[in-house]
Order: C-alpha cells, then sequence, then structure tokens
C-alpha cells in the first residue's frame, strides 16, 4: 500500500481524464473510419487506453501494479507497400487529431514520473507513457503509408 501525496494524486487524476478522453476518441473514430485496417488501430489503441486507466485507478487505490503481468499485446502497425492512394480525408482528420492527442498525453506523462517519490509507480507511469509513444508511432506509420503525412 502506497501512500500518496497530494501533488501526485492531482496529477494521477489528470492522467486518468486523460485516459477517459483517449477511450472515447479511439472508440468514436474506430466507428467513424471506413477503413478496416484503422478501424482495428483504433480499437487496439482504445482497449490499451482501458488498460492504462484501470493501471492508474489501481495506483489512486494506494496500490503498485505489476507491469509484467498485464499481458498487453504491443502490437505495431506494419503498412503494407500499396497501400498509398487515393487520401481518405475524414480518416486523415481523425488520425491528425489522435497524433496530436498521443504527442499531449506523453508529455504530460513524462511530467507526471518526474513528480513521483516511489520509483515503482515511476516505473509503472514510464510503461505506460512507452505505449502511448507506441500508439503515435502506430497512427504515423498509418499516415504516411496512406500519403497523409510527409516527412520531406
Amino acid at each position: 500500500m502506497i501512500n500518496l501525496t497530494q501533488k501526485e494524486r492531482t496529477l494521477l487524476q489528470d492522467q486518468k481524464s486523460h485516459e477517459e478522453l483517449c477511450i472515447k476518441k479511439y472508440t468514436n473514430y474506430a466507428n467513424q473510419t471506413q477503413d478496416p485496417q484503422l478501424k482495428q488501430i483504433f480499437t487496439q489503441h482504445a482497449q490499451q487506453e482501458q488498460q492504462h486507466l484501470n493501471t492508474i485507478n489501481q495506483i489512486l487505490n494506494g496500490q503498485v501494479p505489476n507491469i509484467n503481468q498485464q499481458g498487453q499485446q504491443n502490437q505495431t502497425f506494419q503498412p503494407s507497400p500499396t497501400q498509398v492512394g487515393m487520401i481518405n480525408q475524414a480518416d486523415a482528420d481523425l488520425c491528425k487529431d489522435m497524433l496530436g492527442t498521443e504527442k499531449y498525453v506523453s508529455s504530460s506523462y513524462n511530467t507526471a514520473i518526474f513528480e513521483f517519490r516511489d520509483h515503482n509507480i515511476r516505473q509503472v507511469l514510464n510503461h505506460i507513457q512507452k505505449e502511448e509513444q507506441e500508439h503515435g508511432e502506430d497512427i504515423f506509420k498509418y499516415m504516411e503509408s496512406h500519403g497523409m503525412y510527409q516527412t520531406q
């Protein structure tokens, strides 16, 4: 059982609201997209965001979650080389919004990690942050493979 400071509790409440928003966005966007591949990415991310929310709630309840037993599937998006074609602007907008959201959420985890006294909690938050970055990478790869994101 851990005792959180008021600052740690406040930071976790912020992360909890970010995770709830991510779940809503990914779920809504999975229902809006016409591309089955993008639907799968958004659905998988929504499930992982739910796991993140559960983890944050455990910490708020004074527990230190074991990140090795969470059984999270870290499958990253692998684009096929023939996917570049006509850009679906609605899907591009959904992707841009989620990429921006993931950048923000990852950044907010970075701040929170530095504010925690407990090493194990820092490790758990770092694990979540890494997964948020992987979500951003999946979206980036999808966008790039569909001509929605130009790196040059």
